[in-house]
């Protein structure tokens, strides 16, 4: 058993949507017990919780769907996901975010949504933050697109400390970065790829920082690639500053010499980086810089990266492999608590997703320690599974991951949301 709250050995029983025990060698109670997961050998904690999945609807139904991709995260162990709302139309006012979260409700995995900082994600005018707020919407973002108006950030920075809500940034400063589908570096040069330095993402990351400073009020950086942009993060919190941040498997598992046979699949936002740069990202993870592994789950049809790299859209699926890839490039440095912390209740937290916190209507806790009285969403992690990422083990409605045919070690056996067992050894139930 691994949570919050430390580590032990245990069994939990659940009764309806609950927990009702736990406890070594926990009997079958008065009623009898019905079903028996085996999670002999494996470590059972608080379900997954993904900070950042692009789920795609509305608008993009042929990439993926809720229902899809909350599959997907189930096999993937995630119990909740936050969808990002660079959708079309994205999620900048109460109606979508209310489409969004219905079509939500009795998926595998329960979705909520981040709403958009600026009206259509233009970056010109305040999107409705309040009426979005009274839904429970916590984070907000125009992800796949930083806010370039310092002084627009700073009023939306300015309302969310009064709402009490986080502003999630993509840190890409749109002049420096203009043009570029790579990694500016020693790669981009030699493939005669138009580069983005990694100054694009550090200068907003500084200004968030200092705009942070001014007003007091949360930010979370998302996706960070750069050893600079570690490096500030590290300094703001030391600073004291209400600052969190995310990091992407893909960011901490591969580098840009990635892109050596121009395959789309590895056109990411933010690029891959220099190995320096991976180790960099592993080491904020490690030490509590950076507080959470995000997916940043970003499924596309086949038709729309079979084309030449710089025309491709910049994207990889995530769900159901960021569980192994987080052990293996972790697990030498980090205990399965602190791997799993970064997988479950600090993202939940920093998605105010925790118990107590405000959530949407008909979401459950998220991230809470496993004891009597909490909600049933769980997930039992093998971790010393092998197993090979195939076509066919994809629940997404697209097949965009550089993945595919490699050897994995780690993996969720079973996932339990709301008391039901959704994935049973590796296998969806519904």
């Amino acid at each position: 058993m691994v949570d919050a709250t430390g580590t032990r050995r245990a069994d939990v029983l659940v009764e309806g949507d609950r927990v009702v025990a736990v406890g070594e060698d926990l009997g079958a109670g008065p009623g009898g017990v019905r079903r028996v997961l085996d999670a002999g050998g494996c470590l059972v904690c608080p379900g997954l919780v993904d900070l950042h999945a692009h789920l795609r609807q509305p608008g993009r139904e042929e990439a993926e769907t809720v229902e899809t991709g909350a599959r997907a995260a189930a096999l993937g162990g995630y119990t909740a996901v936050v969808a990002m709302p660079n959708t079309e139309p994205p999620i900048d006012d109460a109606a979508v975010a209310r489409e969004v979260l219905a079509l939500g409700r009795g998926a595998v995995a329960e979705v909520t949504v981040a709403g958009a900082i600026t009206r259509a994600r233009a970056g010109e005018l305040l999107a409705p933050m309040a009426e979005l707020a009274a839904l429970g919407v916590r984070l907000f973002t125009d992800d796949g697109a930083g806010v370039q108006d310092g002084a627009l950030m700073r009023r939306a920075l300015e309302y969310a400390g009064g709402l009490g809500v986080t502003l999630a940034q993509h840190c890409e400063d749109a002049v420096l970065a203009a043009g570029g589908c790579v990694h500016e570096g020693a790669w981009s040069s030699r493939l005669g790829l138009p580069g983005i330095p990694a100054a694009a993402e550090e200068v907003m990351v500084a200004r968030d920082i200092a705009l942070a400073r001014l007003t007091g009020s949360r930010v979370h950086f998302l996706h960070l690639s750069t050893a600079g942009s570690v490096a500030l993060v590290r300094a703001a919190r030391e600073e004291g500053l209400p600052v969190t941040a995310e990091a992407a498997p893909h960011h901490f598992s591969l580098t840009d010499a990635e892109i050596a046979g121009y395959d789309p699949v590895f056109r990411v936002n933010p690029p891959l980086r220099q190995a320096g740069d991976v180790a960099a990202v592993r080491q904020g993870l490690a030490d509590g810089t950076v507080q959470a592994v995000a997916t940043d789950h970003a499924p596309h049809t086949p038709e729309s990266k079979e084309v030449p790299f710089d025309q491709a859209p910049p994207g990889m699926l995530g769900l159901q492999t960021a569980l192994p890839l987080t052990l293996e490039a972790l697990g030498d440095r980090l205990s399965p608590a602190e791997v799993l912390a970064l997988l479950s209740w600090q993202p939940a937290a920093i998605a105010g997703l925790l118990e107590g916190d405000r959530r949407p209507e008909g979401l459950s806790p998220h991230g809470g320690p496993v004891a009597p009285g909490a909600t049933a969403n769980l997930c039992v992690v093998d971790p010393a599974a092998t197993w090979r990422l195939e076509v066919g083990h994809l629940a997404s409605r697209s097949r965009n991951s550089p993945y595919l045919g490699r050897s994995l070690t780690g993996r969720a056996r079973h996932t339990v949301l709301r008391g039901e067992p959704v994935v049973v050894d590796a296998e969806a139930q519904r």
